[in-house]
C-alpha cells in the first residue's frame, strides 16, 4: 500500500535533482522529492565554471552545444529562481581567462582557439603583456592566453538553496530517506524508503547523481552506467576587495588549476579528479597541490587563508556525457551522468525532463544523451 502519491517522484535533491523537481511543479505536476539525507551533493563541493568555451575538448562537440544551449538559458534561470524567491544565486558574468604556462600550453591554446572559432565560438588570444594588463595579479613571465567572455561563474551553493526553496514555493514535497525504485509488471511505479514508507509516482526521475547506480531496484541491466569520480576544491580567503576580476584556469605543467574570485573576498580553487569509489576522505596530497599550482598562478593567495577543504563525488559516464532520458524501463526516466558539467547543464536537464514528462517527446538538444546509447529496453 502507498502512503503517498504524486505524478512525479524525483530520487535525489542535487542540483538537478532539484531543478527537475521545480520544473516539474512549474508546470503543475505534483511532485514529491526524496533527499538521500547526507546534506551535500557534488553541488557542495563544485565551483560553479559555467564555462563551455575554456571547457572544450575537440571529441566532445556534441556536449559543447548541450553545454552552450543551457549556458543561454542561465540568465533567464537564475533571474525566475531570484523571482520566486528572494534568494541569490551567485551568478556573475565575469568572462574567463584561459592562462598558458609556457610556449607549449600557449601553441595549444592557439589549436583550441582556430577550433572553436570553427565552430562558431568567440573568445580572444592574448599576449603575456595583455594578460598582465587584463587580471594584473598574474605571475610575471606568463606567455600569454585566451578570454573567453561569455564563460561566466555561480555558485552552488546559493543555486543549490534557491533551487530547493522554489521547489518548496511551487509545492514540491520533500521526504528524507534511501529510496529504492519499486516496479510492476515491467513498469516504474514509485519507490519504498529504508523505513518502509511507500511512495506512488507517475514518473520516476532517477537523478541521485554519483549515487545513482546504487539505487535498488532498477533491472542490473538498465543501471545508468554511472561512476563516482573524486574530487576536491579549496575555498581560500583574502581580505580586502577580489584581486581577479575574471575566473582564471590553466595548466601548471601539465595539471589543471582553476580559481574562481567570489565578490566577498573568497576563492575558489579546483579541482582534483581520482577514481577513488566512494572515498570522500580528503587527500593531503591533493591539497598540496591544488594549493602549489594555484599559487603559481596567482602569487597573492600564498597569504591567503585556507578556510575549507571539500571533496566531492561527480557523477561520470564511459564518455563524460550525462544520461538523460527515458531509462528503458517504462515510467522510468534518469537525469544523472553530468560529470563535471552538472552546474551548468541543470537548466537544459531540467527543462527538457519537464518537457518529456508533460509531452512525451524530449527535445532534440537532448537526443544524443539518450541513456539507451548504453543500455537495451526490458522487452515488453
Amino acid at each position: 500500500m502507498f502512503s503517498t502519491s504524486s505524478d512525479v517522484l524525483v530520487v535525489g535533491t542535487g542540483a538537478i535533482g532539484a531543478a527537475v523537481a521545480w520544473r516539474c511543479a512549474q508546470r503543475g505536476l505534483s511532485v514529491t522529492a526524496v533527499d538521500p539525507g547526507s546534506g551535500r551533493g557534488a553541488w557542495h563541493t563544485a565551483a560553479g565554471m559555467l564555462a563551455p568555451i575554456t571547457e572544450l575538448h575537440y571529441a566532445e562537440t556534441p556536449l559543447l552545444r548541450l553545454n552552450l544551449d543551457s549556458l543561454a538559458r542561465y540568465p533567464g534561470f537564475v533571474a525566475e529562481l531570484t523571482e520566486a524567491t528572494g534568494l541569490p544565486t551567485g551568478y556573475l558574468e565575469c568572462g574567463t581567462v584561459e592562462v598558458a604556462w609556457d610556449g607549449a600550453d600557449l601553441a595549444a591554446l592557439r589549436d583550441l582557439h582556430a577550433f572553436g572559432t570553427g565552430l562558431g565560438l568567440r573568445s580572444t588570444l592574448l599576449t603575456g603583456r595583455e594578460l598582465r594588463g587584463l587580471e594584473p595579479a598574474l605571475a610575471a613571465g606568463l606567455p600569454g592566453g585566451l578570454l573567453a567572455e561569455s564563460d561566466h561563474q555561480v555558485d552552488p551553493r546559493l543555486l543549490h538553496a534557491a533551487l530547493v526553496a522554489a521547489g518548496t514555493a511551487f509545492g514540491v514535497r520533500t521526504v528524507v530517506g534511501t529510496a529504492a525504485v519499486d516496479v510492476q509488471g515491467g513498469r516504474a511505479v514509485g519507490a519504498t524508503l529504508a523505513d518502509g514508507t511507500r511512495l506512488a509516482g507517475g514518473t520516476v526521475v532517477l537523478a541521485a547523481g554519483a549515487w545513482s547506480r546504487e539505487v535498488a531496484g532498477v533491472p542490473g541491466t538498465l543501471a545508468p552506467r554511472v561512476r563516482p569520480v573524486k574530487g576536491q576544491t579549496l575555498r581560500l580567503r583574502l581580505p580586502g576587495p577580489p584581486r581577479m576580476g575574471h575566473v582564471v584556469r590553466g595548466h601548471v605543467k601539465g595539471a589543471p588549476i582553476y580559481v574562481l574570485p567570489r565578490s566577498d573576498g573568497e576563492y575558489v580553487v579546483g579541482a582534483s579528479s581520482e577514481e577513488a569509489g566512494f572515498d570522500q576522505t580528503p587527500r593531503a596530497g591533493a591539497v598540496y597541490e591544488l594549493l602549489r599550482d594555484a599559487q603559481s598562478l596567482l602569487p597573492e593567495l600564498g597569504e591567503a587563508a585556507l578556510v575549507e577543504v571539500c571533496t566531492g563525488l561527480r557523477p561520470g559516464s564511459p564518455d563524460n556525457a550525462p544520461l538523460i532520458g527515458p531509462s528503458g524501463l517504462d515510467g522510468l526516466v534518469l537525469a544523472t551522468g553530468h560529470y563535471r558539467n552538472g552546474i551548468l547543464l541543470s537548466p537544459v536537464t531540467a527543462d527538457g525532463i519537464a518537457d518529456l514528462i508533460a509531452t512525451g517527446a524530449l527535445p532534440d538538444v537532448l537526443a544524443p544523451f539518450a541513456p539507451s546509447r548504453f543500455t537495451k529496453a526490458v522487452p515488453a
